[in-house]
């Protein structure tokens, strides 16, 4: 890895105090800028301009890469020469003038609550299958994202008042209450299966809550397994993503009559047009509510003469 790049990590570790997957995000991007650099034949970091990101991005898009991910890419290349700046290593930002791909959102996918239950009656009474379960009452009971519940450390999780901290996407702590599922399901995880897995590790309020059978954190590909695994054995017809179960609590919460501004807090969304994505939800609902209840929103006479 270049000098600089790795001297920028290094300042996201000891200085920002990024989270390790903050950090392995950064890695994987600027590994893939650095990678179409070299394959330009470009060795001096330093001599970067505004054409070669440009062809960055336009190499991704020949590759079809998502939007999305062109778009992280381009935002953690952005926010690397911004380092390089400050620190008087170029002059200009070669990204600063780049507008990011705008993301398309497609149909958001979510499961019924009978898909939930059926998902949620999936994992055994082993170790494996209480962790498991305990997992996925919190993703859905909270909505909290994945790097979320990886990094929960034992200080965070408060069984008794019912709640987890999280730190968030914007370094913003916010609390997170936990319903009675999830609680019952963490309390088995708590007796039943994580000693299982620590065994004589030396534990402190610092330690990673969810741990795998080696004791240690989770990853993200980490957790994708496990769910694709619970996929290829269930009856739902959708493909069963981390991603899927934070929208279905989320639309399940505004078919509920939940308030967009409470959501927002909910799912730690910095910005509430993030959010809005999901009021159509409620639009549906109250439709359904009118017709159901409103004495003339449907006409019964099929025979009327006019």
């Amino acid at each position: 890895m270049n000098q600089y790049i790795k001297a920028y990590i290094t300042f996201l570790k000891n200085k920002k105090k990024s989270s390790q997957n903050t950090i392995e995000a950064y890695v994987r991007d600027l590994s893939a800028f650095e990678a179409y650099l070299i394959s330009r034949g470009i060795s001096d970091i330093t001599s970067v301009e505004q054409e070669d990101v440009i062809g960055f991005l336009m190499d991704m898009k020949k590759d079809e890469l998502s939007t999305a991910t062109m778009n992280r890419r381009l935002a953690s290349t952005r926010s690397f020469f911004k380092y390089m700046v400050d620190n008087n290593h170029v002059i200009v930002n070669p990204a600063s003038n780049l507008k990011a791909p705008k993301v398309v959102r497609g149909e958001i996918e979510y499961l019924t609550i009978e898909e939930i239950e059926e998902l949620l009656s999936l994992p055994d009474d082993s170790p494996k299958g209480i962790r498991d379960r305990a997992i996925f009452e919190v993703l859905y009971g909270t909505g909290i994202l994945v790097s979320e519940l990886v990094e929960l450390t034992m200080k965070d999780v408060n069984m008794r008042m019912g709640f987890i901290t999280c730190n968030g996407q914007h370094g913003k702590a916010r609390i997170v209450p936990l319903g009675d599922f999830a609680k019952d399901a963490l309390k088995d995880y708590l007796k039943n299966s994580r000693p299982v897995f620590v065994k004589d590790k030396e534990e402190n309020d610092d330690s990673i809550f969810f741990v795998n059978f080696m004791g240690n954190g989770f990853t993200r590909q980490g957790l994708w397994k496990i769910i694709t695994s619970y996929g290829e054995k269930s009856s739902i017809n959708k493909k069963l993503t981390l991603q899927i179960i934070r929208h279905s609590f989320a639309v399940h919460m505004i078919e509920n009559g939940a308030d967009l501004k409470t959501l927002q807090e909910l799912l730690g969304h910095e910005d509430i047009s993030a959010t809005q994505i999901y009021l159509k939800f409620r639009k549906n609902k109250i439709k359904e509510v009118y017709d159901r209840t409103h004495p003339r929103a449907v006409s019964h006479d099929d025979n009327q003469e006019f």
